[in-house]
Parts: C-alpha cells; sequence; structure tokens
C-alpha cells in the first residue's frame, strides 16, 4: 500500500503537547504548532462512543506524510477544525520516505 505524492493535498498542522502551569498548581495542556505538512487523509472507519456527556462519532483515518523525525502517537494533526489524534506511527517498508499515522477524528 502506498500513497502518491498528488494525493497529498492537505495542509496539516503537525501539533505536539505543551502543559502551562494553571497558577493553582496544576496544569493545562495546550498543542504548540511543530510543522505544516502536505498529507493523504484515507478515512478507514467509523462507529459511535458512548461517554459521559453523551454520544460521539468516531471516524479511524490513515493520514499519510513525507518522512520526518520525530513524529509519535502524542502528537496530533490538524486541519481547520478538525482534529486528529495520533495513535501510531509507521515507516513505510522502513524506507524514510513515507509515514502512515492511524488517526482517531473525534465527530460531535
Amino acid at each position: 500500500m502506498s500513497v502518491s505524492i498528488g494525493e497529498m493535498r492537505h495542509r496539516l498542522a503537525l501539533q505536539q503537547p505543551h502543559a502551562e502551569a494553571d497558577g493553582g498548581g496544576g496544569t493545562t495542556r495546550t498543542w504548540a504548532l511543530v510543522a505544516e505538512v502536505w498529507g493523504a487523509i484515507r478515512p478507514l472507519s467509523g462507529n459511535e462512543v458512548v461517554e459521559a456527556d453523551g454520544v460521539h462519532g468516531q471516524v479511524s483515518h490513515e493520514i499519510w506524510i513525507r518522512h520526518r523525525t520525530g513524529v509519535v502517537p502524542e502528537m496530533r494533526f490538524a486541519l481547520g477544525a478538525r482534529v486528529f489524534e495520533i495513535r501510531a506511527v509507521i515507516d513505510v517498508n522502513e524506507q524514510r520516505r513515507f509515514l502512515r499515522c492511524l488517526a482517531e477524528e473525534r465527530v460531535p
């Protein structure tokens, strides 16, 4: 399985978590921009999740980007108001050409 360069048409913001002091002895998680990258987004599956505050849709995707070091599952991609939480990062064929990121998008 692979991706063509022409499919990488989405300009994604790669973000990493950053903890900031909240003034009360705790921390608040914010997100800092690491880089903007071109990527291909392919939906894989979807389902509904029941949580304390209601029912939410959840869609899993694979997101392909050019290889870059330092991409880890604690990061996320943003595309406008859409947020994709990275669950796994795979170096396709271990060739350091592409990364295939398995991600989940929460849908209200």
